[in-house]
This record gives C-alpha cells, structure tokens and sequence, in this order.
C-alpha cells in the first residue's frame, strides 16, 4: 500500500526494483532509495488516514464479495496487511500478502491481532521473486503513485498478474485513467517570486566571493540558475486544487486495463488531446490527477462498481492531491480557445521510479486563429 508525501512518492510494495526500460537495477539501491521508506508505521498511518482511499477499496471488496468468498487472493505490497485483511473478512479461503519491508513483520502482528492467521500469510519479499503454493484468483494492490505512474509500482503488479493470477482471475484495481487540465493559480507568481529571490541570493553570493575572496564566480551563475529553474519552475508540485481552479475541459491522456496492461505501454505515455477553455482567465499551468475502478472482469463483474478518484474536489483530499506543472509566465487565454496538447511522460534515467515530462501547447482561438504555443519540461519527483 502506497504511501506520499513531500519528498516521497512510494509504495510499501512486495517487489524488486520493477522494470525500467533499460537495464537491471541495484535491489540495494532501490531498496535504500524506495522500499525503506515504508517500513515506518508513521508512513502506513498517513495512507490509512486517507477517508477517499480507504472507503474505496474498504466497498470495492466488501460490495464485491463474491469475488472473494472461497477464493484465493494475493495482496502485493500489504504494507500494514489491511487489504489482506479485508480480503480475509470478506471470505477469501487464502490470501499471500507479499511486503518487501521489515512492515511484514507489522503485518503479521496486526493479522493474528484480529484472528485470520490461518487465512492470511504475509510473506516477506520481492513479489518478482517470491514462490506461491498455488495460482490466485484475485491480484489486489494499491500500486497508484503520483499522477498514476511516478514510482513504477504498477511493474511488480503486472509480474505477479502473469505469474500467479488464474486465468479466470479478477484484479483489484481492474481499470486506471490518468487526466490532465489546464489550471489558474497563485503558485507560478509565488514560485516565478521564489527564483527571482534564489538569483538575487546569488548575485549577492557572488559579489561577496568577488569582493572579500577574490574569486570570479559568474561563470557558475548561468548553471546555478538552471539548478534553480528545475527546482522552483520545473518540478511538478503536490497541490490540492479546488475545482474552480480547472479552466478547461480535463482530457484523458491515458487510460488502461489493469489485465491486460503491459509494462512498454506504461514505460513511455504518449498522448495527444484537447482542452477548451471556459472562460476569459489566466492560464498559469496544468493539473494531472488519476482514477482507478474496480469493475471486475467483463466475464465476471463486479456486482458493485467503485471507483476511487483523485480529481480536484471542495471536501474530499486524497494524500495523492494533483500534481501541477507550472508556467513562469501565464498566458491570458478566452472563452473558446483551443488548447493542442502533446504529453509525452517517461521514466527518469537515474532513477526509473521517477518520471519526466515533455508537454507541447499550441493554443488557437475559438475562430482557428493560432494565438500562443511552447513547449516545457517538468520533472515528478
């Protein structure tokens, strides 16, 4: 189960360092970098705090149930063991709850805790590596990261869906849809205020070095202040917008069957979508939020379907919020103007759990007139 925050996105997931496109990853590294972070109980609590979180996948089981009586269920990256629990509780005759961490021990604490040891073993491991008795009926994992994809969690979701899931078998989630939207918001003025106030720092810095130590430092200014850019401007940032915030129509960039979905199809998202604005405003960037549903599979569907949505919302803030792609420079914009967009997301070379984003607009005017057009690189950290 996954767990954000500032400065992490991860999942206490039962898996090695999942497929990056290129090349194998260091398990240590990976480990130290990302899977460590979830062997706190203070991390598992903020996830578990999550009302929208939990109340999904809380329905999604217990209004499905005949997918689980009787049957057999792996839990990938069980973190506190709830989703196994759960499982347990709606009549599953077994459940693996695979965690790579030291949580499993947690786990297996709070499993005997409400009495289900003799349904649910927590097994310690990569979920890539671990060994099961038997083939599942239902996979259930929450795999989701920032903007869906930021921590490739979904990668050791598809090896134990091809390993280990019955061919009639079920996955909890079993559809994901990423969005994005053109946004108004106060953050790229405050962020454009943060840069200008990092650069003014450094000339100061610099004139200093110059004056008491005799060193000429201006041939750094030029890297420093793309140092600076990337961290204020292009670093996508964790927001919690409120739906007036949205000033366009949102587009679906992705959108993919959690049974069929391949490791290649996520590995590079390539979209190209429109957005119409809804009003004389400011365009100051764009928001990406996800959904997931749990319908079942068409064979055997859920007899209730869930969904569990991170879209801007006045009451309800998930601890994924949106991740906002700033502008340094807004652009006005007017009722009717068209927005082209091209979003191309990839994983990060250095780290495959991270992803960078290219993002082309081309905006025209309701009457095909072209207006404005560029082109941006965000970083989701």
């Amino acid at each position: 189960m996954t767990m954000r925050s500032s400065s992490s996105n991860g999942g206490a997931m039962g898996g090695r360092a999942a497929g990056t496109g290129g090349g194998a990853v260091d398990k240590e590294v990976d480990y130290a970098n990302y899977f460590c972070t979830y062997s706190f109980l203070y991390h598992q609590k903020d996830m578990l705090s999550d009302r929208v979180r939990m109340d999904a996948y809380f329905n999604a089981v217990f209004e499905n149930k005949h997918h689980f009586a009787g049957k057999t269920v792996l839990d990938v990256g069980t973190g506190s063991g709830i989703l196994a629990i759960w499982s347990a509780q709606a009549g599953a005759r077994k459940v693996y709850a695979v965690e790579a961490t030291t949580m499993a021990d947690h786990a297996r604490a709070l499993v005997k805790a409400n009495g289900l040891e003799h349904v649910v073993e927590v097994i310690q491991g990569s979920v890539e590596d671990i060994s099961l008795p038997e083939k599942v009926d239902v996979i259930i994992s929450e795999w989701m990261g920032y903007f869906l994809l930021r921590e490739s969690m979904f990668d050791s979701v598809i090896s134990a869906r091809d390993r280990w899931l019955k061919p009639t078998g079920v996955m909890y989630p079993s559809h994901a849809r990423m969005w994005l939207a053109p946004i108004k918001s106060t953050l790229s003025d405050r962020k454009k205020n943060d840069l200008d106030g990092a650069m003014a720092d450094w000339d100061n810095f610099s004139d200093e070095i110059k004056t008491y130590y005799g060193v000429d430092m201006s041939v750094l200014t030029k890297p420093f202040a793309q140092e600076q850019e990337k961290h204020y401007i292009q670093t996508a940032m964790w927001n919690d917008l409120n739906p007036l915030q949205v000033i366009g129509t949102p587009t679906l960039v992705k959108e993919m069957d959690c049974l069929t979905a391949t490791v290649s199809e996520i590995e590079e998202v390539r979209s190209n979508v429109t957005s119409v604005i809804n009003g004389h405003t400011t365009l100051c960037g764009f928001g990406g939020w996800f959904d997931v549903q749990f319908r079942g599979r068409k064979e055997d569907p859920a007899q209730q379907d869930v969904e569990l949505t991170t879209a801007p919302s006045e009451q309800h803030c998930t601890h994924w919020g949106q991740q906002v792609f700033i502008l340094s420079n807004p652009i006005n914009v007017e009722e009717g103007d068209n927005l082209n967009l091209g979003l191309v997301m990839s994983r990060s070379k250095e780290n495959h759990r991270l992803m960078e984003v290219e993002l082309n607009c081309e905006i025209k005017e309701a009457s095909g007139n072209p207006k404005e057009s560029f082109k941006k690189t965000y970083f989701i950290e």
